[in-house]
Protein backbone atom coordinates (compact mmCIF):
# COMPACT_ATOMS: atom_id res chain seq x y z
CA UNK A 1 0.00 0.00 0.00
CA UNK A 2 1.61 3.31 -1.03
CA UNK A 3 2.55 5.67 1.76
CA UNK A 4 0.90 9.05 1.49
CA UNK A 5 3.44 11.84 1.23
CA UNK A 6 3.25 14.48 3.92
CA UNK A 7 3.50 18.11 2.93
CA UNK A 8 6.58 19.93 4.15
CA UNK A 9 5.55 22.17 7.05
CA UNK A 10 6.23 25.64 5.71
CA UNK A 11 4.14 28.67 4.88
CA UNK A 12 5.85 28.78 1.48
CA UNK A 13 4.78 25.25 0.46
CA UNK A 14 1.05 25.65 0.71
CA UNK A 15 -1.32 28.04 -1.10
CA UNK A 16 -3.04 30.87 0.70
CA UNK A 17 -6.66 30.38 1.59
CA UNK A 18 -8.94 31.59 -1.13
CA UNK A 19 -10.76 34.11 1.08
CA UNK A 20 -9.23 36.03 3.94
CA UNK A 21 -11.14 37.40 6.88
CA UNK A 22 -12.01 40.97 5.77
CA UNK A 23 -11.07 42.56 9.10
CA UNK A 24 -7.60 41.02 9.19
CA UNK A 25 -4.93 40.26 6.59
CA UNK A 26 -1.75 38.25 6.66
CA UNK A 27 0.21 41.46 6.07
CA UNK A 28 -1.33 43.09 9.16
CA UNK A 29 -0.50 40.02 11.22
CA UNK A 30 3.12 40.06 10.11
CA UNK A 31 3.61 43.79 10.76
CA UNK A 32 2.18 43.46 14.27
CA UNK A 33 4.25 40.32 14.93
CA UNK A 34 7.44 42.20 14.05
CA UNK A 35 6.43 45.02 16.41
CA UNK A 36 5.79 42.50 19.19
CA UNK A 37 9.16 40.83 18.61
CA UNK A 38 10.99 44.15 18.60
CA UNK A 39 9.35 45.14 21.87
CA UNK A 40 9.43 41.88 23.80
CA UNK A 41 11.60 39.33 22.01
CA UNK A 42 11.00 35.87 20.57
CA UNK A 43 9.90 34.39 23.91
CA UNK A 44 6.83 36.64 23.89
CA UNK A 45 5.63 35.57 20.45
CA UNK A 46 2.52 33.42 20.63
CA UNK A 47 -0.66 33.32 18.62
CA UNK A 48 -2.62 34.27 21.74
CA UNK A 49 -0.40 37.27 22.53
CA UNK A 50 -0.42 38.43 18.94
CA UNK A 51 -4.18 38.06 18.72
CA UNK A 52 -4.57 40.25 21.78
CA UNK A 53 -2.45 43.00 20.19
CA UNK A 54 -4.62 42.82 17.07
CA UNK A 55 -7.86 42.73 19.06
CA UNK A 56 -8.59 39.38 17.47
CA UNK A 57 -8.81 35.85 18.78
CA UNK A 58 -6.10 33.31 18.04
CA UNK A 59 -8.65 31.48 15.89
CA UNK A 60 -8.79 34.48 13.55
CA UNK A 61 -5.02 34.31 13.08
CA UNK A 62 -5.18 30.62 12.18
CA UNK A 63 -7.25 31.55 9.14
CA UNK A 64 -4.07 33.10 7.70
CA UNK A 65 -1.17 31.33 9.45
CA UNK A 66 -1.28 27.64 10.30
CA UNK A 67 1.00 27.80 13.35
CA UNK A 68 3.74 29.74 15.11
CA UNK A 69 6.47 28.23 12.92
CA UNK A 70 4.82 29.67 9.83
CA UNK A 71 4.53 33.02 11.56
CA UNK A 72 8.27 33.00 12.26
CA UNK A 73 8.98 32.27 8.58
CA UNK A 74 6.83 35.22 7.61
CA UNK A 75 8.41 37.72 10.01
CA UNK A 76 11.92 36.65 9.00
CA UNK A 77 11.08 37.23 5.35
CA UNK A 78 9.47 40.55 6.25
CA UNK A 79 12.60 42.00 7.87
CA UNK A 80 14.82 40.65 5.09
CA UNK A 81 12.86 43.04 2.88
CA UNK A 82 14.61 45.91 4.69
CA UNK A 83 18.01 45.02 3.20
CA UNK A 84 19.21 47.14 0.29
CA UNK A 85 21.38 45.79 -2.53
CA UNK A 86 22.75 48.46 -4.90
CA UNK A 87 22.84 47.86 -8.63
CA UNK A 88 26.10 48.66 -10.42
CA UNK A 89 27.09 49.10 -14.05
CA UNK A 90 30.82 49.42 -13.40
CA UNK A 91 32.68 46.33 -12.07
CA UNK A 92 35.04 48.57 -10.08
CA UNK A 93 32.06 49.60 -7.89
CA UNK A 94 31.52 46.02 -6.70
CA UNK A 95 33.37 46.39 -3.41
CA UNK A 96 31.65 49.61 -2.35
CA UNK A 97 28.23 48.19 -3.26
CA UNK A 98 28.90 44.96 -1.38
CA UNK A 99 29.99 46.93 1.69
CA UNK A 100 26.71 48.85 1.52
CA UNK A 101 24.73 45.63 1.30
CA UNK A 102 26.65 44.10 4.22
CA UNK A 103 26.05 47.19 6.36
CA UNK A 104 22.35 47.05 5.49
CA UNK A 105 22.15 43.39 6.56
CA UNK A 106 23.96 44.14 9.82
CA UNK A 107 21.68 47.11 10.51
CA UNK A 108 18.62 44.94 9.98
CA UNK A 109 19.85 42.37 12.50
CA UNK A 110 20.63 45.08 15.06
CA UNK A 111 17.21 46.70 14.58
CA UNK A 112 15.62 43.32 15.26
CA UNK A 113 17.83 41.60 17.90
CA UNK A 114 15.41 38.68 18.15
CA UNK A 115 16.85 37.56 14.81
CA UNK A 116 19.94 36.43 16.75
CA UNK A 117 18.03 33.50 18.21
CA UNK A 118 15.92 32.87 15.12
CA UNK A 119 18.15 32.50 12.07
CA UNK A 120 19.00 28.88 12.82
CA UNK A 121 15.38 27.75 13.13
CA UNK A 122 13.40 29.36 10.33
CA UNK A 123 12.49 26.35 8.21
CA UNK A 124 12.18 27.13 4.52
CA UNK A 125 12.61 30.88 4.90
CA UNK A 126 14.80 30.92 1.79
CA UNK A 127 11.62 30.42 -0.27
CA UNK A 128 10.14 33.73 0.90
CA UNK A 129 9.80 36.48 -1.73
CA UNK A 130 12.04 38.99 0.07
CA UNK A 131 14.80 36.45 0.62
CA UNK A 132 14.53 35.32 -3.00
CA UNK A 133 14.66 38.94 -4.17
CA UNK A 134 17.69 39.62 -1.97
CA UNK A 135 19.51 36.59 -3.36
CA UNK A 136 18.63 37.52 -6.93
CA UNK A 137 19.91 41.08 -6.51
CA UNK A 138 23.11 39.89 -4.85
CA UNK A 139 23.77 37.46 -7.70
CA UNK A 140 23.29 40.39 -10.09
CA UNK A 141 25.72 42.50 -8.05
CA UNK A 142 28.41 39.83 -7.99
CA UNK A 143 28.02 38.98 -11.65
CA UNK A 144 28.24 42.67 -12.57
CA UNK A 145 31.36 42.79 -10.42
CA UNK A 146 33.06 40.14 -12.53
CA UNK A 147 32.35 36.91 -10.67
CA UNK A 148 31.40 33.85 -12.75
CA UNK A 149 28.28 31.95 -11.67
CA UNK A 150 29.82 29.45 -9.25
CA UNK A 151 32.14 32.06 -7.75
CA UNK A 152 29.20 34.46 -7.30
CA UNK A 153 27.21 31.92 -5.28
CA UNK A 154 30.15 31.04 -3.03
CA UNK A 155 31.11 34.68 -2.55
CA UNK A 156 27.59 35.70 -1.58
CA UNK A 157 27.40 32.90 0.96
CA UNK A 158 30.73 33.94 2.43
CA UNK A 159 29.71 37.58 2.87
CA UNK A 160 26.31 36.71 4.35
CA UNK A 161 27.83 34.15 6.73
CA UNK A 162 30.31 36.72 8.01
CA UNK A 163 27.71 39.42 8.53
CA UNK A 164 25.18 37.09 10.15
CA UNK A 165 27.83 35.61 12.45
CA UNK A 166 28.98 39.03 13.58
CA UNK A 167 25.42 40.30 13.77
CA UNK A 168 24.25 37.45 15.98
CA UNK A 169 27.04 38.11 18.49
CA UNK A 170 26.43 41.86 18.43
CA UNK A 171 22.65 41.51 18.74
CA UNK A 172 23.07 39.18 21.72
CA UNK A 173 25.23 41.82 23.41
CA UNK A 174 22.73 44.58 22.67
CA UNK A 175 19.88 42.42 24.00
CA UNK A 176 21.78 41.92 27.25
CA UNK A 177 22.43 45.66 27.32
CA UNK A 178 18.71 46.40 26.93
CA UNK A 179 17.85 44.03 29.78
CA UNK A 180 20.40 45.74 32.02
CA UNK A 181 18.74 49.14 31.67
CA UNK A 182 22.19 50.74 31.43
CA UNK A 183 24.00 52.61 28.71
CA UNK A 184 26.70 50.69 26.88
CA UNK A 185 29.45 52.68 28.61
CA UNK A 186 27.87 52.09 32.02
CA UNK A 187 27.63 48.33 31.50
CA UNK A 188 31.22 48.11 30.25
CA UNK A 189 32.42 50.11 33.27
CA UNK A 190 30.62 47.68 35.59
CA UNK A 191 32.17 44.70 33.82
CA UNK A 192 35.69 46.15 33.73
CA UNK A 193 36.94 44.98 37.18
CA UNK A 194 35.86 41.38 36.57
CA UNK A 195 37.31 41.40 33.03
CA UNK A 196 40.66 42.78 34.21
CA UNK A 197 40.80 40.24 37.02
CA UNK A 198 40.04 37.38 34.65
CA UNK A 199 42.82 38.53 32.29
CA UNK A 200 45.54 38.51 34.95
CA UNK A 201 46.35 34.86 34.31
CA UNK A 202 46.29 35.32 30.53
CA UNK A 203 48.87 37.97 29.55
CA UNK A 204 48.33 37.45 25.83
CA UNK A 205 44.71 38.58 26.15
CA UNK A 206 44.84 42.27 25.33
CA UNK A 207 42.68 44.60 27.44
CA UNK A 208 39.75 46.36 25.82
CA UNK A 209 39.96 50.06 25.03
CA UNK A 210 37.80 50.81 28.03
CA UNK A 211 37.62 54.55 27.40
CA UNK A 212 36.66 54.38 23.72
CA UNK A 213 33.21 54.78 22.19
CA UNK A 214 31.69 51.24 22.37
CA UNK A 215 29.51 51.72 19.29
CA UNK A 216 32.47 52.99 17.27
CA UNK A 217 34.58 50.05 18.46
CA UNK A 218 31.91 47.59 17.32
CA UNK A 219 31.70 49.35 13.96
CA UNK A 220 35.48 49.28 13.54
CA UNK A 221 35.64 45.58 14.37
CA UNK A 222 32.89 44.82 11.86
CA UNK A 223 34.59 46.84 9.11
CA UNK A 224 37.93 45.15 9.72
CA UNK A 225 36.52 41.65 9.27
CA UNK A 226 34.40 42.66 6.28
CA UNK A 227 37.39 44.24 4.57
CA UNK A 228 39.45 41.08 5.02
CA UNK A 229 36.62 38.97 3.57
CA UNK A 230 36.33 41.32 0.59
CA UNK A 231 40.10 41.33 0.11
CA UNK A 232 39.95 37.58 -0.40
CA UNK A 233 36.94 37.69 -2.68
CA UNK A 234 38.37 40.55 -4.74
CA UNK A 235 41.19 38.26 -5.82
CA UNK A 236 38.60 35.88 -7.32
CA UNK A 237 36.90 38.43 -9.56
CA UNK A 238 37.27 37.62 -13.26
CA UNK A 239 38.83 34.29 -12.24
Amino acid sequence: MPVEKQQVGSVWTRPRRGREQPALTREQIVVEAVALLDAEGMEALSMRQLGARLNAGATSLYRHVANRDELVELVVDEVYGEISVPEIDDPTHWRTATQECARSLRAMILRHPWMASTLGQVGLSYLGPNVMRLNDRMVGLFQAGGFPGDEASGGIGTVISYVVGMGITEAAWLSMLARSGQSEKELIADLRPAAEQAALEFPRVQPTDWDGDPAEMRERKFRYGLDRVLDGLDARRNA
